[in-house]
């Protein structure tokens, strides 16, 4: 069998930001209207129109998919500021309100919101999805089998969105709850082939509930569209360096699970519920809860168990895809603690969300604008 390319595509949801009020503003429209070749090959519209999403090109490494991140947030935030706008990268914005906000006049949108209504509406939030290359669909299957179980893992080093419309909700990713409303979310079941997958996926087809497998959104999917296990759990991250370190996460992960198919081992399986349980602990207390070893079935430090997958699982597998450097800045998530942890310690030292938005602003420009 040969071995999977290992190519990393990321794409990131910003928030527009007016630079005086702080709040979301709607924006995508005017990219709608003026310019088309930059839309389709660069950026491309959202549900709500405060939102800008961006897609890498395919990646080979973790230094090139860096340049990519850099090049697209310096892209998007010199467009937005042809209209005195600003970009921020957090999963919620912490006080604008999604009663507020405007659809975007597409009818792939339109149909969205005529499908799930308030649902779609409410829907406010921001994430980032990763793309690992995996050509061979059987390995594809088994690799989102295997790699269910850290989701909350990286969840908990990605977490950016303690906020709200203006609440402190007490959650470190309010977007994960958010997000569940949606249908064909969260952890994905375990499968026993392609066929299986393609099979659910025809069901519904064929039953008017979907068009096409890309709307299953579960936190971790095979592509229906690009060989790619996209991984969809974490929030968007605001720094670049942290987002390099999510996308290298997931490129070792699946490095290490072909190594153990190749030399006919795997990692252990556990049920969806069971790692829902970790999910949940991970949106709610971040990198400084508890999640639970199902192995010893008991809780432990998300931090000791978060280092024991970096040093234990991936350790082989860094030096050869060159991105130990990458991985190992999740060690400064555990210390310092995620965006999350940064916002919630401006909020409490201001009183002021609007410093909040600053930080935020300032922060997804490093690194990137001069």
């Amino acid at each position: 069998m040969k071995p999977p390319s290992l190519t990393i595509g990321i794409e990131e949801e910003y928030q527009v930001i007016d630079p005086e009020t702080r709040e979301l503003a709607s924006y995508i429209t005017e990219i709608l209207d003026s310019d088309q070749l930059v839309l389709r090959e660069q950026m491309k519209p959202e549900l709500h129109q405060s939102v800008v999403e961006v897609g890498s090109k395919v990646c080979e490494t973790v230094a090139e998919a860096r340049d990519e991140v850099v090049r697209l947030r310096r892209l998007v935030s010199d467009k937005v500021a042809e209209s005195g706008l600003c970009i921020a990268a957090a999963g919620t914005h912490p006080f604008s309100s999604w009663l507020e906000q405007e659809i975007t006049p597409l009818e792939r949108y339109l149909g969205i919101y005529e499908d799930l209504r308030d649902i779609a509406k409410k829907n406010l939030i921001f994430g980032m999805h990763v793309h690992v290359g995996i050509e061979d669909r059987e390995f594809l299957i088994d690799a989102m089998n295997v790699s269910r179980y850290f989701l909350p893992h990286v969840l908990a080093l990605s977490t950016s969105s303690p906020f709200w419309m203006g609440r402190n909700t007490g959650l470190k990713s309010y977007r994960t709850v958010t997000w569940r409303a949606f249908p064909r979310t969260g952890i994905p079941r375990e499968f026993s082939s392609w066929g299986e997958f393609e099979y659910l996926v025809e069901t519904l087809v064929r039953a008017g509930s979907i068009p096409d497998g890309t709307k299953i959104w579960w936190d971790v999917r095979p592509h229906w569209t690009y060989p790619t296990l996209e991984f969809r759990i974490p929030d968007i991250c605001t720094r670049v360096d942290e987002v390099i370190c999510i996308a290298a996460i997931f490129q070792a992960i699946v490095a290490k699970l072909w190594k153990l198919r190749r030399d006919n081992m795997t990692f252990r399986l556990y049920p969806a519920e069971l790692i829902a349980e970790n999910k949940w602990r991970a949106a709610r207390y971040g990198v400084h809860g508890k999640l639970i070893d199902f192995g010893k079935q008991e809780e432990l430090p998300a931090r000791d168990l978060i280092r024991e997958m970096i040093e234990w699982f991936l350790d082989d597998v860094l030096d050869e895809l060159g991105s130990r450097k990458e991985v190992e800045y999740a060690f400064r998530i555990l210390e310092e603690g995620s965006s999350a942890e940064r916002q919630l310690a401006v909020f409490e030292e201001t009183g002021d969300l609007k410093a909040v938005v600053d930080s935020l602003i300032a922060e997804t420009a490093e690194g990137v604008v001069d």
